[in-house]
């Protein structure tokens, strides 16, 4: 009779032989290697595939605020769904530390009042992730930002063709064009009709069409979900299955390889900008206007249609990944308790979680949450993330479109810039403050001084904005009066003057003229002109007789399509460009030390629920309301406003550039104002709180809490608020 093998020997075995009884040790070593690269790898693409999509979704802003004729506000909604999406789930540190079932339920419920639809995601990533196939919902992640992308896109299809704003013209006898017809309105648009008609007749767009943008809504709330799973269960899976010693190399690699994302996203959104949005369908030759005019509409759902595609390749390598792997050099040590002798005898089984109810998570909560803000360096901490969210919200958001009014710069070329030059900035500042922290050991309170030195420099340079200024575009009746105009009209901004008062020019409308005189004139009916010349985009006005009242002869009268150009903004521009750079590097270089703060300010056993609280109030008391406050009060600034096919208020077509400017850099400086005091504050507390003992930082408050059975280990290393000397600690942290 055979033996029972003993457990020495069942291990021995499950070790070293294959299910049919052969030996291939290092066989089965290379193939959980190989796993665990390609892991390492899909996570890295996907990574890359959730920054190009977001960052490309940002660029488009301004795209979909034309295509749907909505106002920044809505806009601002829009791009506050990806937050209510994610809510607080990219916490960029909260797998870097082993965390008990406890405290993952402390995240789950500091969100769960907040957002109750997506609580089911956030108990899945928080709570459930150790025990379910981390890969498999990571590639469910990836699909849903798939979806979300593909969702985004219909609305262009069920549109059908965009119809830009343009006035209704006259072809007389002659083979001339009228703008100026007295008494008359213009006839309908027909096929007859010269290519500048308004289309108003019985193809109006169905009012339903006005709502389309809530798919655009849903979809970027679709990519929020989607995102929330990748990076806490992609980290924890590395940290579960590498060894310590490269888990951190591991987990920095792969986010290295993601920020190659947004800058191609940026790159991909000045590309798709710069083509028309019916590319392929529509002659391109017959479009009268250029990317520089605010009517342009880019091509902004072929990029979504690219990062839908993406992301589904990105979620392709996970489904093939297994539920656990064993530890990466240690197959020598392997428990034979965490063996699966039955199938797989490389399947490892991680250690079971001890199981917690939730009334008992439920009763801990707020005595957790009243310790974290009991202490006064994470509360200012809180408030200070809260209103850096929002300035950095409100800059990305709205960007691309003060760079448009301001500096009369296309759309297709603001992206390029922010994806070529500011983004790389920020990122070498990210990478180089976290080099001066460990090249120089910087402890709390030198983070904290170094922080707060660096900000105070940025916002002095901030200031700096508002001497980037330039004309404001002159618009006849808006901006700049008529020569002897008079009212006609009980709207505030739209005036009429004598010089075109028998034209019958319609004020709701807006398709930009030029004069000889630097004047632009809202339409070519506006200026008076009598006559033109040429199609399409080489159309030229005549006897336009409001240029003329400005002191032009008669010959001198004409009009070419589009706004007059602002020859002082554009020689601004590159100042602005180079004082923005420095301003996002050196933000960059502090917004390392100042995250690193928190978790030197806090329990060891509280970092978790640290981290989930920072993000919770960033993502929605700042990334949700920031866009749409910022996008309301750009709003108040618009002069004239588009109208819709089927009549309406369509989006805005020009802004005081001045009001503009001052509400736009004014609410920054307004925050960051803030920020600064808050600074300030955050340093005073901190020197007052940990006081030199040597060359380290003690914590006073605990510093005389300390027992004195370690009295060599309070000289030899920092001591944590809150953190435990014993060896019965939960936690294991990096």
């Amino acid at each position: 009779m055979d033996r029972p093998m003993t457990a020495g020997q069942l291990k021995e075995k499950s070790m070293f032989q294959d299910s049919d009884g052969s030996s291939a040790p290092a066989k089965t070593v290379c193939h959980n290697c190989s796993k665990l690269k390609i892991f390492l790898g899909a996570l890295a693409f996907s990574f890359f595939a959730k920054g190009f999509s977001g960052s490309y979704m940002k660029s488009m802003s301004s795209q979909i605020e034309r295509r749907f004729e909505i106002s920044s506000s809505i806009v601002g909604i829009i791009d506050g769904s990806f937050e209510i999406g994610m809510c607080s789930l990219k916490a960029d540190k909260f797998f870097s530390v082993t965390f008990t079932p406890k405290r993952n339920l402390y995240f789950v419920l500091a969100l769960s009042p907040v957002d109750a639809g997506n609580l089911m995601v956030m108990v899945l990533v928080s709570y459930l992730g150790p025990r379910v196939h981390r890969p498999k919902i990571i590639a469910v992640g990836c699909l849903i930002m798939a979806v979300g992308a593909f969702l985004s896109v219909m609305p262009q299809f069920l549109m059908g063709r965009y119809n830009y704003e343009r006035i209704t013209v006259s072809v007389d006898n002659s083979t001339s064009v009228s703008a100026c017809s007295p008494g008359a309105e213009g006839p309908p648009a027909t096929d007859a009709t010269e290519t500048r008609s308004t289309v108003i007749n019985a193809g109006c767009e169905k009012t339903t069409n006005s709502y389309l943008w809530l798919f655009v809504l849903v979809g970027n709330l679709l990519r929020g979900i989607g995102e929330a799973p990748i990076m806490p269960l992609g980290v924890s899976y590395i940290d579960d299955f590498s060894k310590e010693e490269n888990s951190a190399f591991y987990i920095g690699l792969v986010r290295s390889s993601g920020m190659f994302g947004p800058t191609l996203g940026f790159l991909l959104g000045s590309f798709c900008a710069s083509l028309w949005v019916d590319v392929g369908v529509v002659d391109i030759d017959a479009i009268s206007i250029n990317p520089k005019d605010i009517r342009w509409v880019g091509a902004w759902w072929l990029g979504l249609i690219i990062c839908g595609a993406v992301n589904f390749i990105a979620s392709l390598p996970f489904w093939f990944l297994p539920y656990s792997l064993p530890k990466e050099g240690e197959n020598e040590n392997l428990k034979i308790g965490h063996l699966s002798v039955q199938g797989d005898p490389c399947k490892i089984d991680p250690p079971a979680q001890p199981q917690l109810k939730f009334s008992e998570a439920a009763k801990d909560f707020f005595p957790a949450l009243k310790k974290l803000f009991g202490n006064p360096v994470f509360a200012v901490f809180i408030f200070l993330t809260i209103l850096q969210y929002n300035s950095l919200v409100g800059i990305i958001t709205y960007e691309t479109k003060f760079m448009e009014q301001q500096f009369n710069v296309s759309v297709a070329k603001a992206i390029f810039l922010i994806g070529v030059i500011l983004l790389p900035v920020t990122i070498l500042g990210m990478f180089l403050g976290g080099f001066l922290i460990k090249k120089f050991k910087l402890h709390i309170t030198e983070m904290a001084k170094f922080a707060c030195i660096t900000f105070i420099v940025a916002y002095l340079l901030n200031l700096l904005y508002f001497t980037c200024s330039c004309e404001v575009l002159q618009v006849a009746g808006l901006t700049a009066p008529y020569s002897g105009m008079k009212h006609l009209s009980s709207s505030k901004h739209i005036y009429m003057a004598s010089c075109n008062a028998e034209c019958s020019c319609k004020v709701d409308q807006w398709d930009p003229v030029c004069g000889d005189n630097g004047i632009t004139y809202m339409t070519a009916c506006f200026a008076g002109c009598k006559s033109s010349s040429g199609t399409g985009r080489n159309m030229v006005f005549h006897n336009c007789s409001c240029v003329e009242g400005q002191g032009l002869g008669l010959g001198n009268s004409s009009a070419v399509l589009g706004q007059c150009q602002r020859e002082s903004c554009t020689k601004a521009f590159p100042y602005f460009l180079a004082l923005q750079t420095a301003c996002a590097f050196i933000l960059a270089l502090g917004g390392t030390p100042t995250y690193m703060i928190m978790f030197r300010s806090v329990s060891p056993d509280l970092k978790s629920f640290a981290v989930g609280i920072e993000t919770l109030g960033g993502r929605i008391l700042g990334g949700l309301p920031a866009p749409i406050y910022f996008g309301a009060l750009i709003d108040e600034t618009c002069l004239k406003w588009g109208t819709k096919s089927c009549g309406g208020s369509g989006s805005c077509r020009v802004y005081d550039t001045k009001e503009f400017r001052n509400v736009y850099l004014g609410l920054i400086a307004g925050l960051r104002a803030g920020c600064c005091l808050l600074y300030i504050v955050l340093s005073a507390l901190i020197m007052k709180r940990f006081k030199p003992d040597g060359k380290e930082m003690t914590d006073s408050k605990n510093a005389e809490r300390s027992t004195s059975k370690e009295p060599d280990t309070a000289n030899k290393r920092e001591i944590l608020p809150g953190s435990r000397t014993s060896e019965d600690s939960e936690e294991t942290y990096m």
